[in-house]
């Protein structure tokens, strides 16, 4: 829930400013005692895991997160060998029918949009 949590609250660029870590637990669904623990260590196991990358200010550990596309931390996990290859077989499988681009696809359409060139359109007379 904490990755639904931060998606739902980033704005712009993926990026989520926590101004209040119990509000964000709450709204993650953690309440009682361990609540802020709880979400602390699950934001820990995301930054570890590669779907978000922290930055602290100050004595708050999670001021800045910057929350990673899935198929970019998906991707990484599969190369370590994280993730077993029925579960990649289904995943790519749900892809496929979503028609939601891979991650190569994705760097391939990046490069492909970086090198194409811009042609200025011919003033008419007129």
């Amino acid at each position: 829930m904490v990755y639904l949590e931060l998606v739902a609250r980033q704005i712009d660029a993926g990026v989520v400013t926590i101004d209040s870590e119990v509000d964000h637990a709450f709204a993650a669904g953690y309440v009682g005692l361990r609540a802020l623990r709880t979400w602390q260590e699950r934001m820990r196991l995301l930054e570890k895991l590669g779907f978000s990358k922290v930055k602290a200010i100050g004595n708050q550990p999670f001021k800045h997160v910057l929350i990673v596309h899935p198929t970019k931390a998906i991707d990484q996990l599969r190369q370590n060998e994280k993730i077993n290859a029925r579960w990649w077989d289904a995943y790519r499988d749900r892809q496929i029918h979503t028609t939601e681009a891979s991650y190569q696809e994705r760097l391939d359409a990046g490069k492909a949009a970086a090198n194409s060139k811009v042609v200025p359109l011919k003033k008419t007379a007129g």
